[in-house]
């Protein structure tokens, strides 16, 4: 078939599917929001309103941008432009320059006041949070950048944030920019005082942490606070001997044993109890732990991997193993924000501008999170944990792609969508339950003590 050249002056965006995003931030008065954060002003009576900055920097994250450059794709679709009600887009240096001027008081109290207003937006009591850290690799002279653990690329200069997580509503809690020689555990107990301030009245029933948070300060701390916790441990010498003298290993699974006892290492104040887990290396495919190394040249231990948790609860050991391993989500989340949302990738040579970035992409992933779990589900109100979660990217493509332009007839405005008819009913179905943000959207706890 033979085509001939044609143009059109219509305005036409590749991103129509967006008009979802923009009508659940309307109902939950994202831009009124935003002019009480008191971001830092503009320097010009020319120069944009950080609000639309802002909105503007998360819309290019939502529509594919991993780098600032990339905001130039959004700056130019006029269809986008009109349905957020900017009179003109700015370009990505001035989103920069914007970042450029946040200090770090600025950066503790807009991310704070960001969190707590939406999990306002939430009803959840009894939540779990999850305690992780990351190594995102720079390339560069970047303040705060600076040689430490990078198992992928040895030698580079990092950053090394610390996270905190919801597993009930996949969700982030909290985001601290760190140096790249920083422990996983440098200043923790500060971070999770940040942490329950941006929860505001949530209550936390577990916390969750890896072996890098496992030292006696931070579970003496928890125990003050009331926290109830499962901490994974390093298994040092000590550890080693007690798992090999603990009796009463049963097994829970194919290939997997089970032990509970009370430890004390030399390092802690008291004793506390301790669930030891072994995996057969012969009986199960992808064995999860470490081999003993005080034992490594005997032969019966050398087929079992072993890890161990320790737990202020007096649930049965089978029910904190159990508990315990939903953490292995975070890794999901920090892939995702990774892969998806460029969140190692808008990094700036000012170690507070890169914060502060961080958190703009913090605040855009919950919002996002919200929506995937609000708005593309039939029923509010009951998050299933094992319930499928489609990443942005499947999003970005199945739901956000789709072609669309504006139509004016009398005084009403109409967003037209390039869709087939299949289709329509259930797009609409996911318009209609954004109405749905107007009230607290309720969760229910993955975790009851």
């Amino acid at each position: 078939m033979d085509f001939e050249l044609a143009f059109t002056d219509q305005e036409i965006t590749p991103w129509g599917g967006m008009v979802l995003m923009k009508r659940m931030l309307d109902h939950l008065q994202f831009e009124q929001a935003l002019k009480t954060f008191q971001f830092p002003p503009k320097q010009s009576n020319r120069g944009y309103e950080p609000e639309q900055l802002v909105t503007q920097f998360m819309l290019s994250v939502w529509c594919g941008a991993n780098r600032f450059e990339h905001a130039e794709v959004t700056r130019h679709d006029s269809v986008l432009k009109d349905l957020f009600g900017f009179k003109t887009m700015a370009n990505f240096k001035a989103i920069m320059r914007l970042l450029k001027r946040f200090t770090r008081q600025d950066n503790d109290r807009i991310s704070h006041q960001m969190y707590r207003w939406l999990f306002d937006h939430l009803k959840l009591d009894g939540l779990t949070l999850d305690l992780d850290s990351t190594v995102m690799t720079r390339y560069g002279k970047q303040l705060g950048a600076t040689r430490g653990y990078n198992p992928r690329k040895r030698g580079r200069p990092s950053h090394h944030p610390l996270m905190a997580f919801i597993s009930d509503t996949r969700m982030i809690a909290n985001c601290w920019l760190r140096p790249g020689n920083t422990s996983s555990s440098n200043h923790v107990q500060a971070f999770l005082e940040s942490t329950l301030q941006n929860l505001g009245n949530k209550r936390v029933s577990l916390l969750r942490a890896d072996s890098g948070f496992s030292d006696n300060s931070f579970l003496d701390h928890l125990e003050e606070q009331g926290l109830n916790y499962i901490i994974a441990l390093k298994q040092h010498a000590p550890l080693q001997k007690a798992l090999i003298d603990a009796q009463g290993w049963w097994l829970i699974d194919e290939g997997i044993d089970l032990v509970s006892f009370e430890y004390q290492a030399p390092s802690w104040s008291r004793p506390r109890r301790v669930i030891g887990i072994r995996q057969d290396t012969q009986r199960r495919e992808d064995p999860k732990g470490k081999t003993l190394s005080l034992f490594s040249d005997q032969e019966q231990w050398q087929q079992y991997r072993f890890s161990t948790l320790v737990t202020d609860l007096t649930l049965p050991t089978q029910e904190i193993w159990r508990s315990y391993r939903g953490r292995a989500d975070c890794e999901n989340r920090i892939k995702e924000l990774k892969y998806d949302f460029g969140a190692d990738s808008f990094c700036m040579n000012e170690f507070w501008a890169t914060e502060a970035s961080m958190n703009l992409v913090m605040t855009a992933y919950n919002l996002m999170s919200l929506f995937r779990q609000a708005a593309l589900r039939s029923t509010v109100g009951k998050v299933q944990p094992k319930q499928i979660q489609h990443t942005l990217n499947t999003l970005r493509y199945r739901l956000f792609a789709k072609a669309a332009f504006i139509t004016r007839t009398g005084r009403k405005n109409y967003l037209n969508l390039v869709m087939d008819v299949k289709h329509r009913t259930w797009f609409e179905g996911v318009w209609d339950r954004t109405k749905t943000f107007d009230k607290p959207v309720t969760f229910s706890p993955v975790f009851t003590p």
